[in-house]
């Protein structure tokens, strides 16, 4: 099922501004935290440091403000620039689908250099556990997602619907460019390692459109010719 979606409810689904769970993706842990308000308050002193070369004592003060509340403007504006790069798709649908395959792997996500007791240096790998999903639809459309693993990924099974929002450079979504969340609906699960959309908007989508699906019996959108993933 492939349902198009128009430019207004695609930007309520995805809206640009951070929403909730995107703050929190950026404001990350304590310790994250504490990087972050060192990081402004470095950046204050440097505006205290350059006092000298701005003309204007309040522009000195605006800086100073804007540097020293950095830690807590910083997440909205970095989810609002990475939103920016999924809106830029003029196009965009509602997809469902069904779960084919999932299985968990151990990916490396990172290394590190420390020294052994004998003072030799010894690169550590830093590992971290990936579900990894393959879901398709009736079209023969086929695409994969790895997420990092989470308790909740326990209720998730093969044959289990499976929605999310797709984006295409084309209008008849034939090539599909980037997939959204994906959103499992009879388990209220998602999946995501960061969340583009705007949960509450979609699931209204989502309950409107199955609801579209079951009384038309899907005649439009088993008609669709088949896509596939842009490369």
């Amino acid at each position: 099922m492939l349902v198009p979606l128009t430019r207004r409810k695609f930007e309520e689904v995805l809206p640009l501004a951070a929403t909730g769970p995107q703050y929190a993706y950026y404001w990350g842990d304590w310790q994250n935290l504490v990087k972050q308000v060192l990081f402004s308050l470095g950046g204050v002193l440097l505006v205290w440091l350059s006092s000298g070369l701005f003309q204007s004592s309040g522009l000195t003060l605006f800086l100073a403000i804007v540097a020293g509340l950095y830690w807590l403007w910083g997440p909205v504006a970095k989810a609002s620039l990475r939103n920016a790069r999924y809106r830029r798709y003029p196009y965009s649908g509602f997809w469902q689908g069904k779960i084919l395959d999932l299985y968990v792997t151990e990916e490396v996500i990172g290394t590190e250099e420390t020294a052994n007791q004998r003072g030799e240096l010894v690169v550590v790998e830093n590992c971290e556990r990936r579900l990894n999903l393959k879901i398709g639809d009736e079209t023969g459309f086929v695409a994969k997602v790895q997420v990092p693993l989470q308790r909740q990924h326990q209720l998730l099974a093969i044959d289990r619907t499976v929605q999310t929002i797709v984006l295409s450079e084309d209008r008849d979504l034939r090539r599909i460019a980037k997939i959204a969340d994906l959103y499992v609906p009879n388990r209220n699960v998602w999946v995501s390692d960061y969340p583009w959309l705007e949960r509450g908007a979609f699931v209204e989508v989502s309950r409107r459109l199955g609801t579209l699906n079951r009384a038309t019996g899907d005649r439009s959108t088993r008609q669709r010719r088949p896509m596939r993933r842009s490369q």
